[in-house]
């Protein structure tokens, strides 16, 4: 019975820490979300941020679904302040939610540094592939709304020349920034995941 105390004790105190860090992840990530970073070769009102950076650290300390929690609460909390009626907000959970998703899930079944290096750049790459189409279909059409196409083209022309249509902006601009912000996060994930992955699995 003392064993059986014992045991119901240590999992009721690793869910208790495990729904305490998500909830700490959640309200750093979504402070994050605010501190927002003009994306390199792009017009001024392009920005990045990154939030998702403590997701894909849950997502490697406990999984895909705790790190698609954390994208989908975070998401959710910013339709408080969203200037884009909930448009941005669902554009950034498809694409942050695809890369945690898929670097938690690639990671999760075999715990091995190479297969964590594999998980980022096949993470970094889904959410390029998300973000291609999201751009095209959602977010540029968003801009569209406050900019004609041809003075939204000419924009990215401006740092990029051989832009000169919708899907050149997609190609060379949303595409290869994506898949440089996945493996940027990535790799300040793979710097401090170490060190917090005690904390998280409450081994200290």
């Amino acid at each position: 019975m003392e064993i059986h105390t014992q045991k119901v004790s240590k999992k009721s105190n690793l869910t208790t820490r495990k729904i305490t860090m998500i909830a700490t992840f959640t309200a750093i990530s979504f402070v994050l979300a605010f501190i927002e970073l003009p994306v390199p070769f792009s017009p001024s009102f392009a920005k990045f941020d990154l939030s998702d950076l403590p997701a894909l650290i849950i997502a490697f300390a406990y999984g895909p679904m705790e790190a698609l929690m954390i994208e989908f609460i975070k998401n959710l909390l910013q339709l408080t302040t969203t200037s884009t009626g909930g448009i941005g907000e669902f554009a950034n959970f498809v694409m942050g939610g695809s890369f945690v998703f898929v670097a938690g899930s690639i990671y999760k079944m075999k715990k091995t540094k190479t297969t964590a290096w594999i998980s980022l750049v096949m993470g970094s790459i889904v959410m390029s592939i998300m973000a291609a189409i999201m751009n095209y279909f959602v977010l540029l059409p968003l801009f569209e709304t406050f900019m004609p196409l041809d003075q939204l083209i000419h924009s990215f022309s401006a740092f990029i020349p051989f832009i000169n249509s919708k899907l050149d902006i997609v190609l060379y601009n949303a595409i290869p920034f994506n898949l440089v912000k996945g493996l940027m996060i990535g790799i300040v994930t793979m710097f401090v995941y170490k060190r917090l992955s005690r904390i998280l699995k409450g081994k200290l």
